[in-house]
């Protein structure tokens, strides 16, 4: 069949696979945005009139979002009023040939709609059912609303972001949506590759909080072994030196010299091998005892002359270094580039906007194309083709491998015959 109009040609690991997303703003949209470059097929369901909040979000392309764009590209849209006798016959019709569903509303919203996972779960066991929400659906606060910032704060990521001496910082970006997408999109993928074996779908519960306690490093190991609750260390890691921002002659750049023989090449590249042989930074633990007479000993040599200068040495000696780039600059970076990490999207009045391609190169499949605009839906786009595929049974579904053609709810008996994969 024919790739859906303003959709990229589907080729990658998850071709085949069909994922309905009820999710909105970021977590969710995020996860279906990471499945739809890896191949799949995303439904997004929305809002009649209004659509996902975020199309209401700036800055604006010609009244379109970039924001929805961004993480919206190569999925389609339909608009379904779920109250609606019609449009629950159809999302029936949806869900009996889908094999992901993602949410990320408050526990017992898709339960009050009719969708809820144990629901599904007898009438379409075949659907890899997947929550994004704060605090997951199980435990006392279950029911609490989750922003990133609440789980940001609750989590303990902001109690280790930003500086001794200043108050404790959020994350720049949305830390507690992002990796709860992704972490979700792990398990769906997990589940998927389940099924292949069983043909059972999953239930995939994805918390915010859970994600942050997961991605705390060692901060929770360090207070149960040293008994001393870590804190804000500014740009410094707490158990590495040097490893941290340095000043030069025209700004900050950092030097990332992560054990002793990193930390030799350094002091060579600098020009200054005795530093090496201090006995106050013979060794990493002592370098991080010593550290604010370490930073001013390489300082008094880097504010000499320019960051360029010191980048350049550096990496002649294999140190990790780098400038502290601003967003301006990621753009023309020579290695995204080469990466193919810069691309376009673009909405319904097709004027393209750069933003962030997919960073999991695949040597079977073809990188997204940064030349090419990959689509942002306009609500309800593709309403008409998806309910032409449902009554004809032409469509891109395909049920779940090992699954028979056996109705599975009040609704499947009016669908087209199936056959078995």
């Amino acid at each position: 069949m024919d790739t859906p109009q303003g959709l990229p040609p589907k080729k990658g690991p998850l071709d085949g696979i069909t994922v309905l997303d009820f999710s909105r703003v970021l977590a969710g949209p995020y996860c279906t945005m990471v499945l739809a470059d890896l191949g799949a097929r995303v439904i997004k369901i929305e809002r009649i009139a209004t659509g996902d909040d975020t199309r209401a979000f700036g800055p604006f392309v010609d009244q379109e979002s970039a924001y929805f764009m961004c993480f919206n590209r190569g999925k389609e849209s339909i608009a379904l009023d779920i109250k609606s006798p019609r449009d629950r016959d159809l999302l029936e019709r949806m869900l009996s040939q889908a094999d992901v569903l993602v949410e990320n509303f408050r526990p017992g919203v898709m339960d009050r709609l009719g969708y809820g996972a144990e629901r599904l779960a007898r009438t379409h066991p075949h659907l890899v059912y997947a929550s994004i929400s704060g605090f997951g659906h199980t435990g006392p606060f279950s029911d609490l609303p989750g922003y990133d910032m609440v789980v940001q704060a609750m989590g303990g990521i902001m109690s280790l972001t930003g500086w001794p001496d200043a108050p404790p910082a959020r994350v720049g970006t949305s830390f507690g949506d992002l990796s709860a997408a992704l972490f979700a999109a792990v398990g769906i993928i997990s589940s998927l590759y389940k099924r292949t074996r069983d043909a059972q779908g999953t239930r995939v519960d994805i918390a915010m909080l859970d994600c942050q306690a997961a991605l705390m490093e060692t901060a929770l190991a360090r207070y149960d072994v040293e008994g001393k609750v870590p804190t804000r260390t500014g740009d410094s890691h707490p158990s590495l030196a040097p490893f941290e921002t340095f000043a030069g002659q025209d700004g900050r750049f950092v030097i990332a010299a992560g054990n002793d023989q990193l930390f030799m090449l350094m002091a060579d590249a600098l020009d200054s091998p005795q530093l090496a042989l201090d006995l106050r930074f013979i060794s990493n633990d002592l370098r991080c005892r010593n550290r604010p007479a370490l930073v001013q000993a390489i300082e008094a040599i880097t504010r000499t002359a320019p960051i360029a200068h010191w980048i350049d040495r550096l990496n002649a000696a294999g140190v990790p270094c780098a400038p502290i780039n601003t967003i301006d600059r990621l753009f023309d970076h020579p290695q995204l580039q080469a990466r193919n990490m810069i691309i376009q999207v673009e909405g319904a009045a097709r004027r393209p906007i750069r933003t962030a391609g997919n960073p999991i190169k695949l040597s079977a499949f073809a990188d997204i194309e940064s030349a090419t605009p990959l689509r942002a839906p306009a609500l309800d786009e593709h309403r008409e083709r998806i309910l032409a595929e449902l009554m004809s049974g032409t469509g891109d579904y395909a049920p779940a491998a090992g699954l028979t053609d056996e109705p599975q709810s009040q609704y499947a008996s009016t669908l087209p015959k199936q056959a078995t994969a």
